[in-house]
């Protein structure tokens, strides 16, 4: 095998997790009586006021499986001994579980995944082992982290020379956000998961040490143990050294004679490179024995680091990784445990995770609320605050929930817009609503906009009885990562689209933390833009979408590898760009507006509602003209606009309206109800009633790539129904055939008339090359047409489904539409933006029916026309043989 990869529908941990529910009792038979006692105050089978979830608890008896009956391996030693049914997983089952959780027999398919899989893992291990808990938003992973901490800590205490376990724990946070959850170990009432009679042995011994500040001093014993660290990557972190040194840091620096005298530590033990700066902090931890790491939220650590270092070899290490690393090569590292929201990286299991629980699993079993996502099309900002806090305030206003009172995440995309937009508006629109102004919390990270009144009242959101519970409606700006836990939250509301497309998925998911024994539903409430990036992250970082999680059914799509097959194909087509030139004319004739005509459909505002997230519920679409606040115009101030945005008299812009064929009346009445009708007719009518505009075409060739490599990864991954699936080895393709297609190994088609054009087209002699292009829609290739989008009012890139060939030497641009979007206005101007791009550079544009594609020969006609050329051309050379003929004939006589 060339190139190795992973299998999606293939997962370790669900094996781990099936070997572990067979064989639990034999397995917990071997544990100490300290183990079992921590283990069954903890469960709820044993404890029926336990205090960890499921989830949690699943997690730590995994945590203790690996560390106790399978002696801290590394994950792929681990996995080896499972695939080959040796050591401890000799009695393990011929059977596996795939990731929809089906058992299957252990075959030959399945041994060929996995030898793929524990190469990678074997390829890419550390000096230590390392373990990710991937455990959803909401479950608990703080509280799970201290759990297994006083866990290591109550056993290494009992057992002080067994290597198994960790002496000290050094508890790594992604940012501030997330270290500032992460004072919960300390504060978190250690008798909820430890064993009453075993508290006091942990608070007489634990040491915490809060690294907040960058210059906080690590004041723990050397070869002490019981101290737990917590601290940001960066107050550990070793860095390389950027600058020359001053000649004060030179004297006072470290490794000088003062700050040996001064500072008390032994600084002569210079490590590695010298342009390394290795803080005091680093170098106190590198003295305590038996150090376990935790990392939260480690996608941070990996991410697409990962996907890097899985991909390539000459990808570089996360610089965490990298001081992780020399931990390891300074003191004894017991294990890595790295503990983050999902098992995937972008749809891609990480091969270290050893427990998984899913987004869809929690809302389905009350771990988290439910959510109705509603998302609004063809509103205003404003308007989209105005009915987000009034449905907000209809489901939620007056209600308390565990004496909380519900709060709304409002997100800006910049302090300006936050300040000097949404604050207004939000006011203006809880006067409407009868509710105190004062219910605003104004949390935008600026010391000018936010007082510290206000981060005592944000940290006070969930506390009974407080200021900070009084407030009700948030406003945000990029406030809504890791970290912050707000159990009241039941709405968020995001109209702008954020810079990071992750950002709407981690915003969103805030409002689902649980609250009370009851099943409860949040609501978010996102522009249509911001609701279909939350299903693509959603599928890129949970591998499902918002119908997936709605419904229990199984997946009918599968996931493919799409390899660049070589060479490189292009073609050269016109680059076009228009100059215009503006000539004045005098008015002669009475304008028509056609009021009549005008689709008042694109002028209406929908609200697209699902019900539930956890259930298969279907979208509803409702009018909602009645939020848009529309300006009404007398003629007289009508006037005046439009001669105010087009710089012209007032009096000649009335006169055009009072002599227009539709009649003033009319044209006012059209307008007052949908203003958009004053940009996208009236003012365009006059302006060509009173100007003519010339356009120069310009062009230039430009060759084009169809389809370039990826980068950082050999393949393309894409998801598609295995019946609209079509590669270069299906064996029913001659090579003749094969040879005319596949820039791309596989071809992910979208529906059967597009299957069904490609193979036409394929199949038929008249066609020497075809292409696939449609499925490459994120950069992956050149073969784009720019075009107006006249719903965004953006100009876009329009990807044609297929390019084509002849044996003429012409080439086709090819589109497949269903019958029913002909008529829409996006698909009329993308091909309008083809067809002249396609004209300039000598190339036909064709868009097919769906209907006529699978009902007839579409071409056909190629077949006709070269019957028609064979049988004018056979009566052409007919004639002039008679003509010659004749000729001969009359020479004769």
């Amino acid at each position: 095998m060339s190139k190795i990869q992973y299998s999606e529908d293939f997962a370790f941990y669900q094996q781990l997790k099936l070997y572990y529910d067979k064989n639990r009792k034999k397995i917990r038979s071997r544990y100490n009586s300290l183990t079992k006692k921590f283990l069954d105050y903890n469960d709820k089978e044993s404890n029926p006021d336990a205090y960890l979830r499921l989830p949690q608890f699943e997690a730590l008896e995994i945590y203790v499986f690996i560390k106790e009956f399978m002696d801290n391996p590394h994950v792929f030693e681990m996995f080896d001994d499972w695939r080959k049914s040796r050591n401890k997983f000799a009695d393990a089952s011929y059977y596996s579980v795939n990731r929809n959780g089906q058992l299957s027999i252990f075959d030959a398919g399945t041994e060929a995944v996995t030898d793929v899989l524990f190469k990678q893992m074997k390829k890419y291990e550390e000096k230590y082992p390392n373990y990710i808990y991937a455990l959803t938003m909401g479950l608990g992973k703080t509280i799970l982290m201290a759990t297994c901490i006083f866990y290591e800590f109550l056993l290494a205490n009992k057992y002080p020379k067994d290597k198994h376990f960790c002496h000290n724990a050094l508890v790594f946070a992604p940012d501030k956000t997330v270290l500032q959850s992460l004072k919960e170990i300390i504060t978190f009432e250690k008798s909820k998961v430890v064993p009453p009679e075993y508290t006091r042995v942990l608070d007489a011994n634990i040491k915490f040490h809060f690294l907040e500040e960058t210059g906080t001093t690590l004041h723990t014993i050397d070869d002490s143990d019981f101290n737990i660290i917590i601290s940001n990557t960066q107050k550990i972190i070793v860095k390389k050294r950027r600058k020359e040194q001053k000649p004060g840091e030179v004297l006072f620096g470290q490794g000088s004679l003062l700050s040996q005298v001064y500072s008390g530590e032994d600084m002569d033990d210079a490590w590695d490179d010298a342009t390394l700066i290795d803080n005091q902090r680093f170098k106190k931890i590198c003295r305590l024995p038996q150090l376990g790491i935790y990392v939260d939220e480690a996608h941070h650590l990996f991410g697409a680091d990962l996907e890097k270092q899985i991909r390539s070899n000459k990808a570089s290490k996360t610089s965490l990784r990298d001081t992780i690393n020399m931990l390891a090569a300074r003191t004894s590292i017991i294990a890595c445990y790295n503990y983050t929201g999902t098992p995937y990286v972008n749809k891609q299991i990480l091969p270290e995770v050893v427990y998984a629980y899913g987004l869809r699993e929690s809302i389905w079993n009350g771990y988290l609320k439910d959510a109705d996502p509603i998302a609004y099309e063809n509103v205003k900002d404003v308007e989209f605050l105005k009915i987000a806090v009034k449905t907000f305030w209809e489901r939620y206003g007056g209600k308390t929930y565990e004496g909380l009172k519900p709060k709304m995440a409002i997100y800006a995309s910049r302090i300006e817009e936050a300040a000097e937009e949404v604050r207004p508006a939000l006011e203006k629109v809880l006067a409407e609503l009868g509710i105190p102004a004062n219910t605003i919390l104004f949390n935008v990270g600026d010391s000018k906009h936010t007082k510290d009144e206000d981060i005592r009242n944000f940290n006070n959101l969930d506390v009974p009885k407080s200021q900070g519970n009084d407030k009700q409606f948030i406003i945000f700006v990029d406030k809504g990562k890791e970290g912050w836990n707000c159990r009241s939250l039941f709405g968020v509301a995001l109209f702008r689209n954020p810079k990071s497309k992750v950002f709407v998925l981690q915003a969103t998911m805030r409002c689902l933390r649980k609250i009370t024994d009851e099943k409860q539903r949040a609501t978010i409430f996102l522009s249509k833009e911001n609701y279909d990036t939350l299903n693509a992250e959603l599928n890129k970082n949970f591998n499902m979408n918002i119908d997936e999680i709605k419904s229990t059914s199984s997946k009918p799509k599968s996931n493919y590898k799409v390899h660049v097959m070589p060479p490189p194909r292009t073609i050269t087509l016109k680059k076009i760009w228009h100059e215009f030139i503006l000539n004045e004319k005098p008015y002669t004739s009475a304008i028509s507006f056609n009021i009549e005509g005008i689709d008042y459909r694109k002028y209406q505002s929908f609200m697209y509602e699902k019900d539930s997230m956890a259930r298969d519920m279907a979208m509803k679409q409702t009018n909602i003209d009645y939020i848009k606040e529309q300006k009404k115009f007398s003629i007289l101030t009508l006037s005046a606009e439009i001669a105010r945005y087009l710089n012209i008299s007032c009096i000649l812009v009335s006169k055009l309206l009072r002599e227009c064929d539709d009649g003033a009346d009319k044209v006012l009445e059209a307008v007052n109800k949908y203003n958009d009708i004053l940009d996208d007719v009236v003012i365009p009518k006059i302006f060509y009633c009173l100007y003519d505009v010339k356009a120069v075409l310009r062009t230039e060739n430009k060759e084009i790539v169809l389809l370039r490599e990826p980068k950082n990864a050999g393949y393309y991954e894409f998801s598609a129904n295995d019946s609209l699936v079509i590669s270069n080895k299906f064996k029913y393709l001659t090579k003749e055939e094969i040879k005319k297609s596949f820039h791309a190994d596989t071809y992910c088609f979208d529906s059967i008339p597009e299957k069904e054009c490609f193979m036409q087209y394929l199949t038929c002699d008249k066609v020497k090359e075809v292409y696939f292009t449609g499925m490459f829609t994120a950069n992956q290739g050149d073969l784009f047409v720019q075009y107006y989008d006249p719903n965004s009012g953006r100009i876009r890139h329009y990807y044609p489904d297929f390019l084509a060939r002849l044996d003429n030497g012409t080439y086709q641009l090819i589109e497949v539409k269903g019958d029913n979007k002909l008529d829409d206005d996006v698909v009329k101007a993308k091909a309008e933006a083809a067809k002249e791009m396609a004209v300039a550079s000598g190339v036909e544009y064709k868009i097919y029916p769906s209907s006529e594609i699978m009902n007839s020969h579409i071409l056909k006609y190629l077949e006709d026309n070269a019957e028609k050329n064979k049988y004018s051309e056979y009566h052409e050379q007919g004639n002039i043989l008679m003509v010659a003929e004749e000729t001969k004939q009359y020479g004769k006589k």
